[in-house]
């Protein structure tokens, strides 16, 4: 396993042809997620060209392990993985501000159960995980893409669940989460449907959120202003 290195233009965001449930959004590092992204991505990054990962080599250990897609400015994701030092936590993220931002977290909170890829999330699944190696996958908020001819860009699709599904243990966890409705009835039309899934609770409902998933400000923002929260939890079956 080669050392990590920082993204750079010969090792681009996404080797994926097609459409994509991303755009990279303009904005540079502030000084302080420059330079912890300079210190400490040596350490706490990964890399395409590492290839297939044996978790238990990137975090010394055997544990828990949770994969993030999509986590922002990383500042849940810092919070789940101190809440949880007993679990391996590895984040996916595009946007380098993010990636600087969740560093910066890592370092101030001296966690050392997180691991960062800054690549397409496809890529990740296809190129860089083993089969059955994760305990739980986490979609939390991902760009709802509401105009309806921008619908084929939404992340949560079937193909994309069933290559999530081979990823998770048999038992794992699928958990989504949206604050746009009509998201959510997508979601949930497309898990419902999925081979080799199972809602943790009855039906179609949706499940109460987790104690372990934190309430982000924008979520806070949204609930005084009457804004809803689905949370979608479902079971590898098979």
């Amino acid at each position: 396993m080669t050392d990590p290195q920082q993204p750079s233009e010969e090792s681009p965001i996404t080797t994926r042809r097609g459409i994509r449930s991303f755009v990279l959004r303009q904005g540079r590092m502030t000084v302080g997620q420059k330079s912890a992204y300079e210190r400490s991505w040596p350490k706490f990054g990964l890399t395409r060209e590492q290839g297939v990962i044996d978790p238990r080599e990137v975090f010394g250990r055997e544990a828990m392990l949770n994969l993030e897609i999509g986590f922002g400015m990383g500042k849940s994701l810092a919070e789940m993985a101190a809440a949880a030092p007993e679990q391996d936590f590895i984040g996916v993220e595009v946007h380098l501000p993010g990636v600087g931002a969740l560093l910066k977290e890592i370092e101030d909170r001296g966690l050392e159960n997180i691991r960062i890829y800054a690549i397409d999330a496809n890529d990740v699944i296809d190129l860089c995980l083993p089969d059955a190696a994760l305990d739980r996958v986490m979609v939390f908020f991902p760009d709802p893409w509401h105009k309806k001819r921008h619908h084929k860009r939404r992340l949560v699709q079937h193909e994309f669940i069933q290559r999530i599904r081979h990823k998770l243990r048999v038992g794992g966890i699928c958990h989504l989460a949206t604050d746009w409705e009509p998201y959510a009835e997508h979601m949930m039309a497309v898990m419902a449907d999925s081979e080799g899934f199972a809602n943790t609770v009855a039906g179609h409902e949706f499940a109460p959120r987790p104690d372990d998933r934190p309430v982000t400000k924008f979520e806070q923002r949204g609930e005084r202003l009457g804004h809803g929260v689905w949370d979608l939890l479902f079971r590898r079956t098979n």
